[in-house]
């Protein structure tokens, strides 16, 4: 039940051959491809480029400000620690002179 389950190998050919063409052999149909494999094209055009780095560069913008705010974010706590740790120490200097 748990063990996998893996594909049969594909079978190719061990030596190299190319087939001698015969006299009466048809010409090759035209490879196809399915609809499954193709791929859309996608083409941009002029206004729809200027919407994509319009939207990139908004994209940045956005992203930036927020790592800008949580680096103020992490710089004012650590004033604010450095504050609380001084304003300790004067008291706890304090406390011993009395």
């Amino acid at each position: 039940m748990f063990t996998p389950k893996y594909p049969r190998p594909d079978v190719a050919p061990t030596a190299l051959t190319t087939p001698e063409p015969s006299a009466t052999a048809a010409p090759a149909p035209a490879l196809q491809e399915s609809p499954a494999i193709a791929r859309p094209t996608v083409q941009l055009t002029p206004g729809s480029a200027l919407a994509l780095a319009a939207g990139g560069g908004a994209v940045v913008l956005v992203v930036g400000a927020v790592l800008v705010s949580l680096l103020l974010a992490v710089a004012v706590t650590g004033v604010s620690v450095t504050v609380v740790a001084v304003v300790l120490r004067l008291l706890v200097k304090d406390l011993h002179k009395h």
